[in-house]
């Protein structure tokens, strides 16, 4: 077993999972549709996020840093797969909370995770050339 898993894919997700079950038994949220297909988004999203960590295993880091090229799992279809899973997350948890006006964070958040993935694409294209340009071309953002 790969103590690693632990702080990088167990804690976030029994973190996660704990998280989301408060803000849904909240009795501050509202109740109805919007909450159920919330918490359906923000769970999609959380495993999206924990499924990649998983996938990159010793390669992630917070900051854009080139020790490896990961083009299996689910980075075969999604060049980033954290930002994306991490706006459905966001998003699901904004539905549950019920404030609509909670999405306009999104004209912030959005904008921020497109500089984040290009600046990650500017230091994996400058290590790894055309074999990172050659996957940027099968996959989507």
């Amino acid at each position: 077993m790969d103590l690693g898993n632990i702080p990088r894919v167990w804690l976030p997700l029994a973190g996660g999972s704990v998280a989301l079950g408060a803000i849904y038994q909240s009795p501050h949220v509202p109740h109805g549709t919007l909450r159920v297909i919330g918490l359906a988004i923000a769970i999609v999203g959380l495993f999206g996020v924990i499924l990649a960590r998983y996938t990159l295993g010793k390669s992630f880091s917070v900051g854009a840093k080139a020790t490896a090229l990961v083009t299996h799992g689910i980075y075969s279809r999604i060049r980033n797969p954290i930002y994306v899973s991490g706006m459905l997350l966001f998003f699901g948890v904004f539905l549950m909370l019920g404030y609509p006006q909670m999405l306009l964070i999104f004209v912030v958040l959005v904008p921020l995770q497109v500089i984040r993935a290009r600046r990650e694409a500017a230091v994996l294209e400058e290590k790894f050339g055309d074999e990172y340009r050659e996957y940027r071309k099968r996959t989507w953002f």
